[in-house]
């Protein structure tokens, strides 16, 4: 039925990396939840990178996880569609609201990564992109090659009274 381009074994390999949760009635639908939290506003970029701000969300895993299930229930019904769509809708629901899940932190830490390299850095978020095109390597090598080739900006401290102007 779906055609998964990553083994169980492997994905759950990868959801090993995660924290399983607890059921959450306002949240039945996920399994796992990043292990790290975010970190705040005020951390540093680089330290952000290292901590998995920017990194592929578990949300996927978790869906691809849901799809060899079902299509393990599809095996197990023998291929009839009235005995497999009964036993699998909370499974088809689970993995629709997972890909959305998915595709919305996506799109949310791509932006979050474009926002902070235009802020660290003298920077477009045009000029990200064609970085991010051109490099083939983890987020913290692009950090890297950004960092050599524009400058950091050093950003000011605007706490506290302002200086007078005489």
């Amino acid at each position: 039925m779906f055609d998964i381009p990553h083994t169980q074994k492997f994905v759950k390999k990868q959801l090993s990396n995660c924290q399983q949760l607890n059921y959450n009635r306002f949240r039945w639908w996920r399994w796992y939840e990043a292990k790290n939290k975010p970190l705040g506003y005020k951390a540093d970029f680089r330290e952000k990178i290292f901590n998995g701000d920017f990194d592929s969300s578990c949300y996927g895993w978790q869906a691809y996880l849901c799809e060899h299930m079902l299509n393990e229930l599809e095996v197990e019904c023998d291929y009839d569609i009235a005995k497999f769509n009964e036993k699998g809708a909370v499974l088809k629901a689970r993995r629709k609201r997972l890909w959305e899940d998915y595709d919305k932190d996506e799109i949310d830490r791509l932006e979050n990564l474009y926002t902070h390299f235009v802020k660290n850095f003298n920077i477009t978020k045009e000029q990200v992109i064609e970085e991010c095109l051109k490099c083939s390597g983890e987020i913290i090598d692009l950090y890297y090659i950004i960092e050599d080739k524009y400058k950091k900006q050093f950003k000011v401290s605007r706490r506290g009274r302002p200086k007078k102007v005489i």
